[in-house]
């Protein structure tokens, strides 16, 4: 059933465990930031004036942080859960820089782009994207890693 550089366990092909937890990781991430902003009653940028794509930006940054550093761990031949941790440092890192890069420059403002990233490093957004990268990474490994069989009628084959 598994295919590539990890041919030796019985889990699933690491490009599927990627897309599968790949879209946990987005679907994690946009529903933990929507919830959080609906209980707390604050934008999840609240510098104004900003429109929505730097926020854009520093989320497609860290999906690809994110799906880059899951895609190392889980080719290899025995995946390890580390890849967890690293995917989630990865996507924190850049949903911080990014987001306060794009900040910066959507509005020629470095002090701008500055108190964006401060923010989310230090607000619910920064550890909401943080646990929904270490969460979906850590399924991703779980799901490569699994010896786990389909469910089988004593009669069948």
């Amino acid at each position: 059933m598994s295919q590539g550089a990890n041919s030796g366990s019985s889990g699933v092909s690491p490009a599927t465990a990627l897309a599968f937890a790949g879209t946990g990781f987005i679907a994690l991430a946009i529903c933990g930031l929507g919830l959080a902003s609906l209980v707390t009653n604050t934008d999840v940028i609240v510098t104004t004036g900003l429109g929505q794509v730097p926020g854009v930006v520093g989320f497609l940054a860290a999906t690809a942080a994110w799906a880059a550093v899951v895609w190392v761990g889980v080719r290899r031949s025995h995946p390890s859960f580390f890849t967890a941790g690293w995917a989630c440092a990865a996507s924190y890192v850049a949903y911080v820089a990014v987001t306060g890069i794009a900040a910066a420059v959507a509005v020629s403002d470095l002090a701008v782009g500055t108190s964006v990233s401060a923010a989310l490093a230090v607000g619910w957004p920064g550890g909401i994207i943080a646990l929904s990268a270490f969460t979906a990474a850590w399924s991703a490994v779980a799901l490569v890693r699994t010896r786990a069989r389909p469910p089988q009628w004593p009669w069948e084959g």
